[in-house]
């Protein structure tokens, strides 16, 4: 890999950037230089944390008070004594949280039941703020601890810090929109155009590539042009990404090759089959009431350590004087057959292996790598039943040693300094619902002869067309345009002072879906675009025979899908030349919209 160049900016600057995951958080960070060649650092020391030496992550946790107040966070709410204070207190535990962000539609409509409730009378922004505000407290006192003149630094960056956000694969604008306003809560940039311009958003797939590139891809693993699936085995997300190597500029560059996938089989769903597991098989014994505990226990130690599904598995919680022959538990440790240990894993080796081998069929280039990195990809029962499950397909399997939980934070500094990724593939088929010509002649037509209805300027025309602007599994360079015309017509001019234009997403599995009424549920509103026209010259018009006239617009709205996060603009003609404005891009709070 060729190294990083010089940074060129006119003043120092600092990038954190925050992975934010469903059962532990961390930091990288990089300081910008004139002339400097940029490193990426990462956070290392938190409160509570001290006597780890070089910890690179905190437990996704906050402890609130009945009055909403932040009691303890990260490493400080698992200190001892902790969970006495908070029972005395009756404080409020949030955990998983993130979970509560994902997108309602496709897998993540199927894990409410799973995810811990959020405290009373909160929402999901306002605990991310409180994450994110403490986060960015971490990395202040971090690097004013830590670096030579570290207070002098900090001042001298603190004004216009740069920050990047990591997000599962399968989150979009509403839950970027969500984070973005998280962030302005939670003070880490102001509510304006210019501060919403120092955050950015990277996939957590993406991040991964960027980690792997400089810590985990073996030499030539891409030089055939063959591309390599990064698996993220999270928390709470598996996410899965696919790329290749090319050459631009003289400078190496990646495209992905594959629609990014993203499922809820991270490793706190191990935790959550053991649960049901435990709760079922001690549901009459003395033991009913310390599931939990046992459950805590399980996944702080038993579930980490599992290797062999042929022996005995034990989960030690008690003291000696807990026995109980009839339900295989002795001297304060209870026995599971390794064999029921290994189903709590089966669905998350599962949905790997088949979004692997998913990745592989649906690519636009070969794929012969597969590459782990995440929390759970440290299980050596995860990564040796992948290995098992795919080696016979002729895939590599390869799992960095370095750090493997620190992948997502440092690869999202190494998005913002190498940029390395310029195509991307659309994951859903994206359009916009519009009425069309009547064709009295298509079988199509007639069938929705209901839809009918005449315009303005006295043409015939059918409603609910789905017109395509972008086609699932379609690659997509980052600066790539997709545009269409539309055009709005009215007998009154006061209309055109503003428009209104929907992006609809298409998620299921007819190949070139045109009509509304044909599998309606798998369509939802990905966003609204809205769109100022008071600039716009309008001329009138005269109605067919003479009956007054009418006022038409037309223009043509431009999407760029390849960034990582959507672009709009809206484009028209005055004579010869082509005037653009920016569009505005609202998210609704949910996308699980009706049509």
């Amino acid at each position: 890999m060729a190294s990083r160049s010089p940074y060129r900016g006119p003043r120092r600057k600092l990038v954190l950037a925050f992975d934010v995951g469903t059962t532990y958080s961390g930091i990288s960070y990089s300081v910008l230089d004139p002339g400097q060649i940029p490193e990426i650092k990462g956070v290392t020391r938190f409160p509570a944390h001290e006597h780890i030496s070089g910890a690179s992550k905190i437990p996704t946790v906050i402890y609130y008070d009945r009055k909403g107040v932040v009691r303890a966070v990260g490493a400080e709410a698992m200190r001892e004594g902790i969970f006495e204070t908070a029972a005395e207190e009756n404080w409020i535990k949030a955990e998983w949280f993130k979970l509560h962000l994902r997108s309602k539609v496709g897998a993540g409509k199927h894990v409410s039941g799973d995810i811990p409730p959020l405290p009373l009378n909160m929402g999901v922004v306002e605990v991310f703020a409180d994450f994110l505000k403490y986060l960015f407290e971490c990395a202040s006192s971090y690097i004013q601890d830590t670096h030579a003149n570290g207070v002098n630094l900090w001042a001298s960056v603190s004004g216009h810090i740069d920050f990047v956000l990591s997000h599962p694969n399968g989150w979009e604008g509403t839950q970027q929109s969500e984070m973005r306003m998280a962030a302005v809560l939670a003070g880490l940039v102001p509510d304006t155009v210019s501060g919403h311009a120092r955050l950015s958003f990277v996939t957590e797939g993406e991040a991964s590539l960027h980690y792997a590139i400089h810590n985990g891809l073996p030499s030539g693993a891409m030089n055939n042009g063959d591309g390599v699936v990064i698996v993220d085995a999270g928390g709470g997300t598996i996410d899965i990404s696919s790329y290749s190597k090319s050459s631009r500029g003289g400078k190496e560059v990646f495209e992905e090759i594959a629609a990014p996938q993203c499922h809820f089989h991270g490793s706190v769903f191990v935790t959550i089959h053991a649960k049901l597991f435990l709760e079922n098989f001690l549901s009459d014994s003395p033991f009913a009431d310390d599931v939990e505990h046992i459950v805590g226990c399980f996944d702080k130690t038993t579930k980490l350590r599992f290797r062999d599904a042929a022996e005995a598995q034990y989960i030690r919680f008690g003291s000696t004087r807990d026995n109980d022959a009839n339900y295989n538990i002795r001297f304060g440790q209870l026995k599971l057959q390794g064999s029921d240990v290994a189903l709590f894993f089966e669905p998350s080796v599962d949905c790997i292996v088949k979004a692997v081998l998913e990745q592989r069929k649906s690519a636009h280039k070969p794929i012969s790598h597969v590459v782990l990195v995440g929390g759970f990809a440290a299980s050596d029962w995860l990564f040796n039943k992948i290995t098992e499950a795919l080696t016979p397909s002729k895939l590599n399997i390869i799992r960095p040693e370095n750090h493997v939980n620190k992948a997502v934070s440092d690869g999202a500094i190494s998005f913002y300094l190498d940029h390395f990724v310029r195509t991307r593939v659309s994951k859903v088929t994206y359009g916009n619902f519009c009425h069309i010509p009547f064709d009295p002649t298509s079988p199509e037509h007639k069938l929705r002869s209901a839809s009918t209805f005449m315009s303005v300027s006295g043409t015939k025309r059918i409603s609910d067309s789905f017109d395509i602007i972008l086609p699932k599994n379609t690659q997509v360079t980052e600066m790539k345009e997709f545009r269409k015309s539309y055009f709005r017509e009215s007998e009154a001019r006061s209309e055109f002072k503003a428009a209104v234009f929907a992006v609809w997403c298409y998620r299921g599995l007819v190949a070139e879906p045109r009509w509304k009424d044909v599998d309606t549920a798998n369509y939802t509103k990905l966003c609204t675009i809205e769109i100022d026209l008071s600039n716009v010259p309008l001329s009138p018009r005269s109605k067919p025979n003479s009956a007054g006239v009418y006022y038409r617009l037309d223009y043509d709205i431009v999407l760029l899908f390849g960034l990582t996060e959507l672009k709009a603009q809206v484009a028209w003609k005055e004579g010869n030349t082509e005037k653009r404005s920016a569009a505005k891009i609202v998210y609704d709070p949910d996308t699980t919209n009706d049509i």
